[in-house]
């Protein structure tokens, strides 16, 4: 006589019970989360080691080696991509970078928080009161003192690497929930981000060059569609519509995220496919763009002065504290009074075992507006004067927001801690743990909205 199945099986619920803001994640989710999150904290780490060192090395006798390294050019001239070792990273490397943030986006928007309007409206309405906020006291600060309102987007950003790697220094165990929910602000940030990018920072534009990128792209999802397969297909191509997106005048990071939201994010079980193209292409190239191409970024573009005179600017000169300001004060209230806005008006409930101010010591943590914050404001300032204050700025903004955030995690770690062993304990080694697998536990469920 065969044995009974006694294997617990996952608990489920249905949609109306998903009623509670920062609850225990579906499984997949989770492990979707989790997957990405232990990359982006690797590379976090690395991104923090890389600002270091270009800070030293730009405050020590050997910065004019420093200066002449990210100045060099090379390339080829004649197909106009003649650039420098900065110019390289901030607009090749990067793009790596953008491209892994689009097939993100678009895995958020099929099968993440972003797939239905009602699970999306609450970080999304957070993430854009985080962007517009910021921009907004930028606005006011320098209106104020009589500053140029041109660096207005640098403040907008956050930067999940960076504040990753300050929870990897702390030691602190967020639980998923928490993890996922900044996240997802970071992914519709960067979204934002590279739309502003594509907007406003676009100048002296070449239709036949634009043309032509467009033209890839429209490739690109043809390639997609009929599930053509080959790396030598997609490598040369991507590498075309990026220079042709670059010649035509739009900054051609653009070109990363175009290709990352059209990559096909499901899988063709006819075909036998264990994974999608997206989950491949995000598999080989997320170290990369973690590893290398952040790192590399932050070290040509974080090496600026940190003399009393320079630190002494970012205070006094209007563009620079505004950019304090937003990273600061602008995130965190922008974050927090959204979310609340949207909780308040919404299904939504707190999970019971959090309190606000684990919301809101998130939204101080997503001050850190590192990489993307550089990049925005290198476009702002692309020379003179104005441009290493902006720079010394969003170091110092990120590192206040680091240090305050650093402060009001580490209050509430042993919450944390209790949280994160209890959605990860998994007494009978199954590899699901058991907290999805209590029948008749009256579980908390991420909001619908």
């Amino acid at each position: 006589m065969p044995r009974p199945d006694t294997r617990k099986a996952p608990v489920t619920s249905s949609p109306r019970e998903r009623t509670h803001f920062l609850g225990l994640l579906p499984l997949p989710e989770r492990n979707a989360v989790t997957q990405a999150l232990r990359t982006e904290t690797v590379g976090g780490l690395v991104l923090l080691g890389a600002a270091v060192l270009a800070l030293i090395w730009a405050n020590t006798p050997w910065r004019d080696s420093y200066e002449q390294i990210r100045d060099f050019h090379f390339g080829i001239s004649a197909l106009g991509l003649d650039l420098s070792v900065g110019h390289w990273t901030a607009d090749g490397l990067l793009a790596v970078f953008f491209l892994v943030a689009g097939i993100e986006l678009k895995r958020e928007l099929v099968v993440g928080e972003l797939r239905t309007p009602a699970t999306a409206a609450l970080p999304v309405i957070a993430a854009i009161c985080g962007m517009v906020v910021p921009a907004a006291l930028y606005f006011a600060t320098v209106s104020a003192t009589g500053g140029s309102a041109d660096g207005w987007a640098v403040p907008m950003a956050t930067d999940i690497a960076f504040a990753l790697a300050v929870l990897a220094v702390l030691s602190t165990h967020l639980p998923a929930a928490l993890r996922a929910f900044l996240l997802t602000l970071a992914v519709v940030d960067d979204l934002g981000a590279i739309l502003i990018i594509a907007i406003f920072f676009t100048s002296d534009l070449n239709p036949l060059a634009l043309a032509g990128a467009f033209a890839g792209l429209v490739v690109f999802h043809l390639l997609q569609r009929y599930r053509v397969t080959g790396w030598w297909w997609y490598v040369p191509l991507g590498v075309t519509i990026w220079a042709l997106m670059y010649n035509g005048g739009v900054h051609a990071t653009v070109a990363g995220v175009a290709m990352g939201l059209i990559l096909r994010t499901t899988r063709d079980e006819q075909r036998g496919e264990t994974a999608s193209p997206a989950e491949r292409t995000a598999h080989l190239l997320h170290p990369v763009s973690a590893g290398v191409a952040v790192p590399l970024f932050a070290l040509f573009a974080a090496g600026v002065s940190v003399s009393g005179s320079a630190l002494g600017e970012v205070f006094t000169g209007p563009e620079p504290l505004g950019v304090v300001v937003g990273l600061v004060l602008g995130k965190t209230l922008g974050i927090f009074t959204g979310t609340y806005l949207a909780a308040r008006f919404t299904r939504a409930r707190l999970n019971p075992d959090l309190a606000w101010a684990d919301v809101f010591a998130l939204a101080v943590l997503a001050g850190i507006g590192f990489t993307v914050a550089l990049l925005i404001g290198e476009l702002a300032f692309p020379a003179g004067h104005e441009a290493e204050p902006i720079k010394a700025a969003v170091l110092l903004g990120s590192v206040l927001a680091a240090l305050l955030a650093a402060v009001l995690l580490r209050r509430r770690n042993r919450v944390y801690r209790r949280l994160y062993e209890e959605e990860n304990r998994d007494d009978d080694h199954d590899g699901i743990p058991d907290i999805y697998q209590r029948p008749g536990r009256d579980r908390v469920q991420p909001a619908e909205g």
